[in-house]
């Protein structure tokens, strides 16, 4: 039996916490009853700085829920740094790992599935969406952009699929090797290597609350993730650089024929247009080049990725 703990990164999800806990309680039970796990296993919630009462809401679950325990961050690091605060705080007390969202829209059913391929000897197992039918057609569109995106600026993700994902320990150990602050997990986990593999499962509506996710924020994200992983947008620039520099060559040949033969005049809306058009350009290299460099500073300071605050932990989870 596997000792397994559940990993629940919570921002402002009270409207929504009673129904996780006791969902992902009765699946702990049910996976206990079947020997699939321990019955040291925990569910893991980690409070990412909220505003409204999720910390209370954990601190009461725990005192009569011997499978819930609690984690709370000193202040709000983003998603992607709770999720590895928790990783890293269960990393010794379970031999695998799943974390997963609070609304519950990834479907918790599939957990049991995810348990046998564990057994079976993969390391990492990605929760991907089968289908987006659910979604509306801008959803589907903007969602799918966002993936082949990814994909085309170099960095390596698992398509539909976001942190819904079981790691066995030696996978969250060395995933602490990579030591960026600016995080992307869903980049960084498949560049860890070792036995890989999905199940698959239609996504769910949310219970209550809003998308912590909007759309301005999904954009924020990528373009995080790209300037996290990859340096293609500035190989990009390189080239974008050459094409111009090309075209402006051609340009003057064309001009210093026309003078020749009699044809030039004199054009001021194509000269301003020239200047507006390789400003704009420079504007956005100097821009995207900044954001490189900004990221950098912050690396080279090594400034913790977040600090713990309390833990909550029952004495057979120590």
């Amino acid at each position: 039996m596997f000792r397994l703990a559940i990993v629940v990164p919570c921002y402002n999800e009270q409207e929504v916490f009673k129904d996780t806990a006791a969902q992902l309680t009765g699946l702990m039970i049910d996976l206990n009853q079947k020997k699939k796990i321990s019955d040291d296993s925990f569910i893991l919630f980690v409070n990412d700085g909220s505003k409204d009462r999720t910390w209370e809401l954990i601190e009461n679950e725990y005192k009569t829920n011997s499978w819930v325990c609690g984690l709370k961050l000193a202040g709000n690091v983003g998603h992607q740094n709770a999720l590895l605060a928790g990783l890293t705080a269960s990393k010794d007390l379970s031999d695998i790992t799943i974390s997963i969202d609070a609304d519950l829209q990834d479907d918790i059913s599939v957990i049991e599935e995810m348990i046998d391929r564990a057994s079976e000897g993969f390391d990492i197992v990605y929760g991907v969406r089968s289908s987006r039918k659910k979604d509306t057609a801008f959803k589907r569109m903007t969602a799918q952009g966002f993936y082949k995106f990814m994909r085309l600026m170099g960095a390596n993700t698992v398509y539909n699929h976001a942190d819904f994902r079981l790691m066995s320990r030696r996978a969250v150990e060395q995933l602490g090797k990579y030591k960026e602050r600016n995080l992307f997990l869903r980049g960084i986990v498949p560049m860890i290597g070792y036995n890989t593999t999905s199940v698959y499962y239609e996504r769910k509506e949310r219970m209550a609350g809003e998308s912590k996710y909007p759309l301005k924020k999904m954009l924020s994200f990528a373009f995080d993730g790209i300037t996290s992983l990859s340096i293609r947008p500035i190989s990009m620039i390189t080239g974008l650089g050459c094409c111009i520099v090309f075209v402006c060559i051609i340009a003057a040949i064309y001009a210093f024929i026309s003078y020749f033969m009699g044809h030039a005049e004199p054009g001021w809306t194509s000269l301003i247009l020239s200047i507006w058009f390789l400003g704009g350009v420079q504007l956005v290299s100097i821009g995207l080049i900044g954001q490189y460099v900004g990221k950098v500073y912050i690396e080279t300071k090594e400034r913790p990725r977040y600090n713990v605050e309390a833990m909550l932990l029952h004495e057979n989870d120590k």
